[in-house]
């Protein structure tokens, strides 16, 4: 069983059809990468996917099905998202930025000490500017603590949406040497990305989307070595 199957997903904006007939399954411990250019529907699958867009299809968690999904239902099943453009809260720490991500945790009586402990061991920078305004960090390091405010929800399945976009080569480096350590840990990764070549070098499989439609699908290996 798929610990996530998307089946013949359209996403609409008013009359504007964004995404039409997507279709696709995430196996658990696996990545996958949503691929294409600018313009392709990418993060209009995702909206889709977390009812944050007007969405017809069929969306399954662990074969059950979503029709009336939230994102706050979602995150209760450790589905997480991390946007495109970090949407961190600027005027907070670092740390508190971080403790907003593990808050339906803290409700629920769960300590968050060893979660903090962890992201600082993934990106030990964080923990040298935790007392830091997140506003005034470089955009390397906000799109660290976009993902670890994602980590402190302790996710299941990892949504990400162009988490290169505006980077230096070198932090995209190290971003996907993060993201790979993850899916080493057995988290599952949906990889929302233009930079096809780093995509597909961390994804299992990839999906290409062209004017909102799936052009091509396959294992990561079969599309790096595809002309088109």
């Amino acid at each position: 069983m798929s610990l996530l199957a998307v089946r013949d997903l359209t996403v609409r904006y008013g009359a504007l059809e964004a995404a039409r007939g997507v279709s696709f399954a995430l196996e658990e411990g696996e990545a996958l990468a949503l691929i294409g250019p600018n313009g392709a529907g990418k993060t209009s699958v995702l909206k889709g996917i977390l009812g944050l867009a007007r969405a017809e299809g069929e969306v399954r968690l662990q074969g059950e099905p979503l029709p009336h999904r939230t994102p706050e239902a979602l995150l209760q099943r450790g589905v997480v998202l991390v946007p495109e453009g970090r949407a961190l809260f600027p005027g907070l720490s670092v740390e508190d930025n971080l403790l907003l991500g593990g808050f339906a945790r803290f409700r629920r009586g769960e300590d968050l000490r060893a979660d903090l402990k962890r992201v600082y061991a993934l990106f030990p920078r964080l923990e040298e500017r935790r007392r830091q305004a997140a506003g005034t960090l470089s955009g390397g390091e906000q799109q660290m603590l976009a993902i670890g405010r994602a980590l402190m929800a302790r996710p299941r399945l990892l949504l990400l949406d162009e988490p290169s976009l505006g980077l230096a080569p070198l932090v995209v480096q190290e971003i996907f040497r993060t993201l790979a350590a993850l899916k080493g840990e057995g988290v599952t990764l949906l990889l929302v990305e233009q930079n096809a070549k780093m995509a597909l070098s961390l994804a299992d499989r990839g999906v290409v989307l062209e004017a909102g439609e799936v052009a091509l699908s396959g294992r990561a290996e079969e599309l790096r070595a595809n002309p088109r």
